[in-house]
């Protein structure tokens, strides 16, 4: 054998070993090749905020969660809730299916230091059976943000912030009486639609949790609620239809038309299409006008959306997912022609459920952050194969121009895990962007977390866990 021969037997030899190691390396500890404007490596870090087994409380099924300095002492917390629902698969249809009435919500307060919270409870079991949603605002203008929370099991429940006492008292709490028994609320979101500083609440109920054939053949209600005299009492809400769709899951206040007044964007699952509603309230008279959302290239249910002017035009597109990939909709210059659909990327095989955008890179380009929904088993992960939808965080870096492909950057994937909600905020005050989020779909491993973003001059793995203890993380498939 010559020397030529020899070589490229070894080149190859090589060569072959590097795509089996790589092969088995997980997206975790993956190299990352994501860099920062100044060349820097992208990385992350993941630091525990709250979870059932330091807690001791037997929480899970961890979905929305939202911030607001609940106290007034100058940090800003976290409310979250968790639906308890690790026995079951909430997008599986099965009629004979007893779920129990479940849920916690909890507060998370903060400190000085984004490592040190403090947890309490502040609603538990059939009040907040299965809530997956939680919107913060002032209601009874106190100057104290109070909660209103959306459960699947199935009303909306108001608490009421007591003031400096918020972390030892308990909160003065409504089941809004128009919403008992009426199916199941989605999501939940407050903003001032008529500019009178008293706020509204915006509602989707998808009439049943697990909905099957007779639920997407029916149609139920997006709502917005008007608060006057006492919040604590029946009379002091009043609801007022906005339309009725096959299971709606979205009514997100945004001035989508950017004139100056909050629109609200709503989302259909059963019909696989977004619309929206123009503002035209006047004094104390709301009002507003329906307009779809015509999608060319994509079906878009709205679930989970963000809003950002991506191509830098002066209007505000949106960015929402399909069962198989993530999207940009380019607003029209009339904003009832047909939305251009850009994509994005994909996760797949697994999902896109959870999403915010945010620069990462601080490159003034926004990014996208998304998170994942494992489908396996919750409570084990014997049966995840390398090929099922597993729980995956990633982010898309913009490359700044219409005619240049987004890059995916992976940073985790394992068994089990749902990312459903996302904010953004530098929690270390370093300068870049840090990432809030829950974790379901993982049993005792669910809760709150947050992603620290880290920067390197030398590649480093994408992904350091917070437990030596977790979820097998698994590579692409």
């Amino acid at each position: 054998m010559n020397l030529l021969v020899k070589r490229i037997i070894g080149t190859a030899i090589y060569f072959c070993a590097v795509t089996t190691n790589a092969q088995e390396l997980s997206v975790d500890d993956t190299l990352t090749v994501a860099r920062s404007i100044d060349q820097q490596y992208i990385s992350w870090r993941e630091h525990i905020i709250d979870d059932p087994i330091t807690a001791k409380v037997p929480f899970n099924g961890s979905d929305g969660l939202a911030m607001a300095d609940l106290d007034q002492d100058g940090f800003i917390d976290i409310v979250s809730v968790h639906e308890s629902d690790s026995g079951y698969d909430s997008a599986i249809h099965d009629a004979d299916l007893e779920i129990p009435l479940e849920g916690h919500v909890r507060i998370a307060f903060a400190t000085a230091d984004p490592d040190i919270w403090t947890n309490i409870t502040l609603a538990e079991g059939p009040e907040v059976a299965a809530p997956e949603d939680v919107a913060i605002g002032d209601v009874n203008r106190d100057g104290y943000p109070d909660v209103l929370v959306a459960a699947e099991l199935g009303h909306l429940i108001y608490l009421q912030n007591p003031g400096k006492s918020a972390r030892s008292q308990p909160w003065p709490r409504l089941i809004l009486p128009m919403t008992q028994n009426q199916g199941s609320f989605l999501r939940v979101f407050f903003a001032d639609f008529d500019n009178d500083g008293q706020i509204e609440a915006t509602t989707a109920n998808k009439g049943a949790q697990r909905p099957g054939p007779e639920d997407y053949a029916r149609s139920t209600p997006v709502s917005l609620l008007q608060m006057h005299g006492n919040p604590l009492t029946a009379d002091g809400w009043q609801q007022m239809l906005l339309g009725r769709y096959s299971i709606p899951q979205n009514a997100e206040p945004v001035d989508l038309d950017q004139d100056g007044d909050t629109d609200i964007v709503i989302g259909s699952r059963g019909e696989q299409r977004i619309a929206w509603f123009e503002n035209f309230s006047s004094g104390e008279r709301l009002q507003f006008k329906e307009h779809a959302i015509g999608i060319i290239g994509a079906q878009i249910s709205g679930f989970n959306l963000a809003y950002a002017d991506i191509n830098k035009d002066q209007r505000l597109d949106i960015i929402g997912a399909s069962p198989e990939a993530l999207y940009w909709l380019e607003q029209p210059a009339v904003i009832d022609d047909g939305w251009l659909a850009h994509k994005i990327g994909t996760f797949l095989p697994d999902s896109i459920t959870g999403l915010v955008s945010a620069d990462i890179n601080n490159d003034g380009h926004l990014d996208i952050m998304a998170g994942s929904y494992s489908r396996g088993t919750r409570t084990a992960e014997t049966d995840a194969q390398i090929g099922d939808p597993l729980g995956r965080l990633g982010w898309f870096e913009n490359p700044g121009a219409l005619n240049k492909s987004w890059t995916r950057h992976d940073i985790s994937r394992r068994k089990r895990g749902m990312f459903d909600k996302f904010i953004a905020r530098d929690m270390d005050a370093d300068g870049d962007m840090d990432f809030i989020s829950t974790r379901g779909n993982s049993d005792q491993l669910d809760g709150v977390f947050w992603l620290e973003q880290v920067r390197s001059t030398q590649p480093k793995a994408a992904f350091t866990a917070a437990r030596s203890h977790d979820s097998q993380s698994m590579p692409l498939p």
